[in-house]
């Protein structure tokens, strides 16, 4: 046999495929994505680098969760999840301490590290990316206020439920996100002492609607 002639270049053989498998793939990509939409948010981050960081294909992240719209409502419902305790907490409790209970739990959310960062990283995305926001609007309209509105037993549950998130949403915006002082550094205590109030009139008080006309 005749020995290659010297510098030849030496055939490469089919490079070692990728692991795209096996126990705990699917945990991993979700992991991943949920790491790289907090790092890079929606518009950066890629099907590419989550397969990266998750050890497999980027075919296996499709196969898995689709197109990356996808794969993020998944990392939102699992970043969203603490959030979503919200209608079990108004089953616990006295009528009257609705609005206390839903604002302690809501805003605790957001004092936390462990459960604010992850909302964070929800909420610039939804704010930067149309695609981001729509997946994030559907998720809270059907799974927080559409549950909340279900506990109410009054007229215009589903206004109601959506006046006391916004009211909600808005002070932890403005405490967290933009850092508005006095706010920001308030006593949390004196917060929910303030905010309850008016969410226990969104959840129980009169009717929402306006008792005289606009001009």
């Amino acid at each position: 046999m005749t020995a290659p002639a010297a510098g030849a270049p030496k055939k490469r053989g089919r490079p070692v495929r990728k692991d795209t498998g096996g126990p705990g793939a699917r945990e991993r990509i979700l992991t991943a994505a949920r790491a790289e939409f907090a790092e890079r948010g929606y518009d950066k981050a890629s099907i590419r680098a989550i397969a990266r960081g998750a050890d497999v294909d980027p075919a296996l992240v499709h196969h898995y969760y689709g197109p990356k719209e996808k794969i993020f409502a998944a990392a939102v419902e699992t970043d969203f999840a603490p959030a979503l305790e919200a209608a079990d907490i108004l089953r616990k409790g006295e009528h009257d301490t609705l609005g206390e209970r839903l604002t302690r739990f809501t805003l605790g959310i957001w004092e936390n590290p462990a459960t604010r960062e992850p909302l964070l990283a929800i909420v610039r995305s939804a704010v930067a990316n149309d695609t981001a926001a729509t997946v994030f609007r559907e998720l809270v309209t059907a799974q927080l206020v559409a549950r909340i509105a279900d506990e109410l037993e009054l007229p215009d549950p589903r206004l109601r439920a959506e006046l006391a998130a916004a009211h909600l949403v808005g002070v932890a915006m403005l405490r967290h996100v933009i850092k508005v002082e006095p706010l920001a550094s308030a006593d949390l205590e004196r917060v929910v002492g303030i905010v309850a109030p008016a969410v226990q009139r969104h959840l129980a008080g009169a009717d929402p609607s306006p008792t005289r006309p606009f001009p």
